[in-house]
């Protein structure tokens, strides 16, 4: 693989831009001086392999529902009823997702490791922050794999259309005035600029958008209002899963709310089917021996390296990396242990001359449309550093 030194973006001007998590707890930049130099043909094979994986994953997805398989994927049983609501109605639309993804820079095929696509982070790193980079180093900002901000710019007027053709929102929407309410927990800069940005976007599209913290946000049988103020659309930086187990009693509202057409929420649920991993258990039943996929099974696999992860989990956490002996190679703790747990085949991520492991990120949002990349250890984990990119 092939990296670009470049000047890096001054503190002063990320702050600037809304971008406040630029340092890590060790003092160290989270955005890397580097990018990774990806030719034209690489970058048309992520974005070919990424379309071809959503296909997939929506007939794993039906496959799911057909066959009645929620526990398997340890999906909690009081969202099973707002997930098959969701998927059955058109208006619920899929915002953005981001799969992970390893290879493909380095000559080795590319494999996915995960689907993010519930609450994908790094959308302003991938959006805003690479492309900001290569305009500060004077280098030509549109040499990326990436038109993500314009991307989910369509995708919010795809809302009003539910078709393909963007062009029909203004004549849909002129006598609308949908509103948009977005929502994220408080006091944590990260996910709650992150909203804004999609605030921000949505509002460029046309929508009248408010912001609300969780806590905020009231719930009743007439819908979702901030203030007394009802809106069409709630957009929240919240799992699923964690409304399923925490929040139980909100579970009941949004499925009801949902099931008697009173408010459409973003990501829609359906898309934790996506997000659980053990639909890469799925995928490969559908598509054995799929050159995009690594062999994954809910018992530990026999004579092969492996990694064990939850089904839900984040940041890297409660991960295992298993030797083909079955000796541990490498383990991470944290607070998904409770979760069902898979096993994937290793992979091996390309890797820079000091070692490190480079992890591609390709957004999705109606198509494949954005890459970014996550530099860390064999675990990527929340010390990981955002890596931008440059097509030459």
């Amino acid at each position: 693989m092939k990296l670009k030194n470049l000047k890096p973006l001054t503190n002063k001007y990320l702050e600037s831009i809304g971008f406040s998590w630029h340092t890590d707890i060790d003092k160290s930049s989270y955005i890397s001086d580097d990018v990774v130099v990806v030719s034209y043909d690489e970058a048309q094979a992520y974005y070919d392999a990424t379309n071809e994986l959503y296909d997939m994953f929506c007939e794993a997805g039906q496959y799911v529902i057909d066959n009645n398989l929620f526990h398997e994927l340890d999906i909690p049983f009081n969202l099973v009823e707002v997930i098959k609501k969701s998927w059955e109605d058109d208006v619920h639309w899929h915002l953005y997702g981001r799969f992970d993804l390893s290879g493909g820079i380095d000559g080795k095929p590319i494999k996915l490791i995960e689907f993010n696509a519930d609450t994908p982070t790094a959308l302003f790193e991938t959006a805003i922050i690479q492309w900001a980079m290569l305009k500060y180093n004077n280098l030509n900002d549109e040499a990326q794999f990436n038109s993500l901000y314009e991307a989910l710019r369509d995708n919010f007027k795809r809302f009003v259309t539910l078709d393909s053709d963007i062009d029909k929102f203004e004549e849909y929407y002129q006598n609308l005035n949908w509103k948009i309410l977005f929502s994220s927990i408080g006091n944590n800069d990260e996910e709650e600029y992150t909203v804004k940005l999609l605030q921000h976007i949505a509002k460029e599209a046309g929508y009248i958008t408010d912001f609300a913290y969780i806590d905020e946000v009231e719930f009743s049988d007439d819908g979702i209002s901030k203030q007394d103020k009802l809106y069409e659309f709630w957009f929240k930086l919240i799992p699923w899963e964690d409304i399923a187990i925490q929040e139980g009693e909100l579970a009941v509202i949004l499925t009801e709310l949902i099931e008697n057409k009173k408010a459409i929420i973003f990501n829609p649920a359906y898309t934790l089917l996506f997000q659980s991993k053990g639909i890469l258990k799925i995928l490969w039943d559908l598509y054995p021996n799929h050159p995009l996929l690594l062999e994954t099974s809910f018992e530990p696999l026999q004579g092969k390296k492996q990694v064990e992860k939850p089904c839900f989990g984040r940041e890297g956490a409660n991960i295992a990396i298993v030797n083909s002996d079955n000796s541990l190679d490498t383990k991470s703790t944290g607070e998904y242990g409770n979760f069902k747990m898979i096993y994937q085949e290793y992979t091996q991520y390309p890797q820079d001359n000091d070692g490190n492991s480079y992890q591609a990120g390709v957004f999705y949002a109606y198509e494949a449309c954005g890459l970014g990349f996550r530099k860390g250890g064999k675990i990527l984990d929340n010390m990981s550093k955002f890596v931008g990119h440059i097509v030459q």
